[in-house]
């Protein structure tokens, strides 16, 4: 399953690299102590900061500790903490940390239908600011 996130990851890394993003994938995030996210990606100033979240099934769920370290280390870059969720066959919804909805046990998720209404796709995060 790891193998999965990990072509994921790569496949977004592209994206960017191929919009003229600078962007570096960070070895062993979420196998580290320290806060560290997937995927960090810049062009002209700005600085998005990224977890990403992929898989079979609707739902994409996060850790309340992996968003509160996103959101702190993307403050450290004067960045913006993102959560890329990719769906089978669907593709990637970005949808900003401070926007996800919450669980019942106090960690996040983002689901299709919610992703489609209020999140973004690539091409219009990448043009947003």
């Amino acid at each position: 399953m790891k193998s999965k996130g990990t072509r994921a990851e790569r496949e977004l890394f592209h994206l960017f690299w191929g919009d003229g993003f600078n962007s570096i994938r960070t070895a062993g995030s979420g196998s580290t102590s320290m806060p560290a996210p997937d995927l960090i990606a810049a062009k002209d100033g700005r600085v998005l900061v990224i977890e990403c979240k992929s898989g079979a099934g609707n739902y994409r769920y996060i850790k309340k500790q992996q968003v509160e370290e996103l959101i702190a280390f993307a403050k450290t870059f004067d960045g913006e903490p993102w959560i890329a969720a990719r769906f089978d066959r669907i593709g990637w919804f970005f949808v900003k940390a401070e926007n996800l909805e919450q669980t019942k046990g106090e960690n996040f998720v983002v689901n299709l239908e919610t992703a489609k209404i209020s999140g973004l796709k690539f091409k219009d995060l990448v043009k947003s600011e």
